[in-house]
Parts: structure tokens; C-alpha cells; sequence
């Protein structure tokens, strides 16, 4: 087997945001893999080989090594290894308040909020090694206003809790609520903190995930096609009041969904 160690020009990123990474094709090519945040993720070849790596909103300030390994027809591999620079973002502190019982939880709710976390990891965990999109992601509202508060620090009821990992976008109860590209349900239930909720995953490591809903209006295991109804806004769940949280996570890394719709990884 042939290795060889490369190293490529660093890739800047602002923590929670979404980079593509192109690798180009070459005769004999047949597979590229890459590792990183101690994840395998898989190229996919459009012409070029490509993949989206997620920068999560508090990985440290600094260079972070992504890990290439080109495989060819004749058995030999090639490694390749490119920096990616993460820069520091400063994210504003959010203040709200909501219902008593999801900042002091019961003995209940905490048992609940435990097991849906577990069940949205292992969602997370898994990466479907081919992209099930073709068009370039879009906002679930159009033309929908707001939705620029990704990572702010919140503090509920004056008690600290995670930053926020979405999208916040302003919707009347009953609002339709497009699929931002084409994937396929992995849950669509009631969640303790997020609602009624949809989670879409879109191939690569990508899954989109649309909460606070008042109506699910699809199944698990079903695929949608970009712009199809998923569901309609709400204020289901800890929320202050109706409105979409929209929300993507890369290989589990929190990133806000605006920067997927900045990259050209569309056919």
C-alpha cells in the first residue's frame, strides 16, 4: 500500500458554521474519506469529490487537522492531511422566560428529557455515506424574516442553560413549513423541550431539524423533496411563543443552518 502525507493550505471557519471541502478528481480514483473530530466522513464524487465538515459553535479557537485518505483502483492510498482554522465568534446573551417546568424539572420530565437525548445522539451518530440532495438547500419559510440568533448564550427563568443551536425564525401558529432539501425522516414526534418535531436527514453527516411545531404533517422513514410541507409552526414545547426553530447539525457539530445555504454543493 502507498502512503503519502500531504499538507494542504489551511480552510478558514467561524465557530458554528458549515465548510465544504473539495477533493479533485483523478483517473484511478475511486474513494475519499476523511476524518475529523474523531469522525469518519465520506466524499461523495459530483464531478470532483466533496463533503461538508461541521465546525461546532464551542469547538476551541485554533487549527483543527482534517484527515484525506484517496484510495485507488490499483490498491494503493494516499493521506492527506489540511488544516481547518477555527476563529473565535462572539455569540450575544439571550434572557427568556418560560413555563416553571422546563427550567425546574420533575423527576419525570428529567427521566423523559434524558431518554429523548439519548435517542437524538444516536440519530446524530449515524452517517448515511451519499448525499440524498441535488438542489441547493433552502430557508423552510421564504422570505421569512429573523432567524440570526444561532448561539447565543440563553439564560431561562435567570438560570444558565446550552447556547442555542438554531435558527430562530419569525411564524404564525399554522405557518407551512418547507423541507430546506430533499431527505429522509428519522423522527417526527413530541419532544419534552423541542415540541412536536421533525428531524430530516439529507446524506454526509447533514440533518435539518424543524421544532415547535403545532401539526407533524409527515412519517418516519419517509423522504421528502426540497420545499415539501413537513409541518406547520406552533409553540409547542419550552418557547416564549410561535415560531420556528430551524436547525442543522454536521457530523453532530451545532452549526448555524444560514451557512449550509453559502456553500455550492448542489449538482
Amino acid at each position: 500500500m502507498k502512503l503519502l502525507l500531504l499538507l494542504a493550505a489551511a480552510l478558514n471557519a467561524n465557530q458554528g458554521t458549515a465548510v465544504r471541502l473539495n477533493v479533485p478528481h483523478e483517473p484511478g480514483l475511486i474513494a475519499v474519506e476523511a476524518s475529523w473530530r474523531d469522525r469518519a466522513v465520506p466524499l461523495a464524487q459530483r464531478g470532483d469529490w466533496f463533503t461538508v465538515i461541521g465546525v461546532d459553535l464551542d469547538d476551541a479557537a485554533g487549527d483543527h487537522p482534517v484527515e484525506l485518505r484517496r484510495s485507488y483502483s490499483d490498491g494503493s492510498s494516499e493521506l492527506e492531511r489540511v488544516a481547518i482554522e477555527v476563529m473565535r465568534k462572539e455569540f450575544r446573551t439571550t434572557r427568556l422566560t418560560v413555563e416553571p417546568k422546563y427550567v425546574e424539572l420533575s423527576e419525570e420530565n428529567q427521566a423523559r428529557a434524558a431518554r429523548e437525548s439519548e435517542e437524538i445522539s444516536s440519530i446524530y451518530a449515524a452517517t448515511t455515506p451519499r448525499p440524498l440532495w441535488r438542489e441547493p438547500f433552502a430557508v423552510p419559510i421564504p422570505g421569512v424574516e429573523g432567524g440570526r440568533n444561532f448561539g447565543h448564550r440563553r439564560v431561562f427563568n435567570d438560570q444558565p442553560r446550552a447556547p442555542h443551536s438554531g435558527a430562530d425564525l419569525t411564524a404564525t401558529t399554522g405557518t407551512p413549513i418547507q423541507a430546506t432539501n430533499r431527505g429522509r425522516v428519522v423522527l417526527a414526534k413530541n419532544l419534552f423541550f423541542s415540541g412536536n418535531a421533525v428531524f430530516l436527514d439529507h446524506g454526509l453527516g447533514i440533518y435539518s431539524v424543524y421544532l415547535h411545531l403545532s401539526e407533524i404533517g409527515v412519517e418516519f422513514g419517509q423522504i421528502v423533496e426540497r420545499g415539501e410541507v413537513v409541518g406547520l409552526a406552533g409553540a409547542t414545547g419550552r418557547v416564549t411563543g410561535p415560531h420556528l426553530h430551524w436547525g442543522v447539525r454536521v457530523q453532530g457539530a451545532r452549526v448555524d443552518p444560514f451557512s449550509l445555504l453559502e456553500l455550492e454543493i448542489s449538482e
